[in-house]
């Protein structure tokens, strides 16, 4: 088992390299860090694919260095540099090959300081991976023995999201991190229809707030008669005029990630992100992991 992360040779961050060393570290694996380069031209390219192939493994190489020098030897971590045609193909192959158990990428660079923004290297891997995907934040940083604290699983209040809670809750009990359940629900002040405004969408809101924590406490109590079970630290709701005021009203933690599940609509066993999840992974001002939706 191992978790694999993914260093841009173009731009060297080390966001996901510090997201990587702390989901590592939590879970006791090993961690493994790979930089993908296009292969090699076919010969009749002449002069020119050697000089190109010399020119993006120097980069990849100098990415890898960087990555060395910013995870030091806690933990310790394999360097790969790997052949394929695209970034997304190379890590799955990787992951795959090294039976990673999750694969950790930085935000793309149009990300705001602390946020998340889908680059279309990181958007493709999302639709491709057999394995849930680990988004850090741009600029994320932890300390050297940072560690999982609190695993945060999004709940819908369907059958899938009851499934993505008790996975999230296995994740917790086996980096001894407590689990918190959390919904999201956005109440814009000029809602509604004619005329009735915040006025008439308050209870409804209200009223949904209910079930989802009468259902999420039944699931927590699923969650209790786990093996190793975590502890659970409540079920958190969070409503706001935006996703940004919602999703920031529960509160976070340093050493926090939030757990959400893919859209039943896309492939089986693959990351698809609905419009709902997406909106969620912008807003996080925490690292996000994305669970492939699987049909039983």
């Amino acid at each position: 088992m191992s978790i694999l992360v993914g260093v841009d040779p173009a731009h060297r961050s080390a966001s996901a390299l510090h997201l990587g060393a702390m989901l590592a570290r939590s879970a006791d694996t090993e961690l493994i860090v790979a930089a993908v380069v296009p292969p090699a031209w076919p010969s009749t390219a002449g002069g020119a694919d050697a000089e190109w192939r010399g020119y993006t493994r120097d980069n990849a190489d100098g990415a890898l260095d960087h990555a060395a020098a910013v995870l030091g030897d806690s933990p310790a971590a394999e360097y790969l540099l790997h052949e394929a045609p695209s970034a997304r193909r190379g890590l799955v192959e990787l992951a795959q090959r090294h039976d990673a158990t999750m694969i950790v990428v930085g935000s793309g660079t149009g990300a705001e300081p602390g946020r998340i923004a889908l680059g279309s290297e990181s958007d493709a891997l999302l639709h491709a991976s057999p394995v849930p995907v680990a988004l850090a934040p741009r600029g994320y940083r932890t300390g050297e023995d940072a560690r999982v604290d609190r695993v945060t699983a999004a709940y819908r209040g369907t059958g899938a999201s009851t499934g993505l809670v008790l996975g999230a809750a296995r994740v917790a009990g086996a980096v001894g991190a407590e689990l918190r359940v959390a919904s999201f629900a956005v109440v814009p002040p000029d809602s509604g229809t004619s005329g009735a405004g915040l006025d008439a969408e308050l209870p409804i809101a209200d009223a949904w707030a209910a079930d989802i924590e009468r259902h999420a406490a039944d699931v927590v109590r699923q969650v209790a008669e786990l093996s190793d079970a975590p502890a659970v630290s409540g079920v958190a709701v969070g409503m706001g005029a935006t996703w940004e005021a919602a999703i920031a009203g529960i509160g976070w933690e340093p050493g926090e990630v939030l757990v959400v599940g893919s859209s039943t609509l896309g492939a089986i066993a693959r990351v698809f992100l609905g419009s709902h999840a997406a909106k969620i992974v912008r807003h996080s001002p925490v690292p996000v992991v994305v669970v492939p939706h699987r049909k039983d």
